[in-house]
């Protein structure tokens, strides 16, 4: 498992015209596969004119969902060249669409091959790259005495955020760290006196 991977920056779009047939292209964030279908029915409803509405999404840290819809193209020449430009830019939680609007001429599946993945290609670029550090969870309690040494440890590393705190007695704290941290950060925080996780 990596320790980083690719969100889009911000919503892609695109506009491929190939013999009279306008694809339009559309990248946009999602983060689970209810959120991916609610977005897909907005755009046929949006584009409800179009001919085909074709898509692939992939979510998850690890890429481990994903889906693709060749919505009446023939087999493998829409949503197939969609994910493969998802997969070749390494991203995830992201979803695009290719409207098409049929020119009247017929493109024969490679030509739909080409335009399909050149229309997510270019609206996948438009909407940039940004790296996200993978975190894990830390829970711990501490005595009170202890506070002014862990939130020093806490707030002057830039790879942890702190998701829930209580103070009392007993102190307790849930943090999120970078993996790359996550050991350092585990070491300051077990020297720490009374700390436990």
């Amino acid at each position: 498992m990596a320790n980083s991977y690719f969100t889009l920056e911000h919503e892609g779009q695109s506009k491929v015209t190939e013999k009279m047939s306008r694809f339009l292209g559309f990248a946009v964030t999602v983060t689970d596969p209810e959120e991916a279908k609610a977005v897909i029915r907005d755009y046929r409803n949006r584009y409800h004119d179009a001919r085909h509405l074709c898509w692939a999404y992939t979510i998850g840290e690890e890429r481990e969902l994903w889906q693709l819809n060749d919505n009446g193209e023939p087999s493998g020449t829409a949503g197939k060249p969609i994910l493969g430009q998802i997969n070749s830019l390494d991203l995830t939680n992201v979803l695009v669409m290719v409207v098409r609007y049929f020119g009247g001429i017929k493109l024969g599946t490679s030509g739909l091959t080409v335009a399909y993945r050149t229309a997510a290609r270019e609206a996948l670029e438009d909407g940039g790259k940004v790296l996200h550090q993978r975190k894990e969870e830390l829970a711990f309690t501490f005595p009170y005495v202890a506070m002014n040494d862990v939130m020093k440890i806490v707030k002057s590393h830039p790879a942890v955020t702190v998701r829930e705190q209580q103070f009392d007695n007993t102190c307790s704290m849930r943090i999120a760290v970078e993996l790359n941290a996550l050991e350092e950060v585990r070491t300051r925080l077990s020297s720490t006196d009374g700390i436990t996780f």
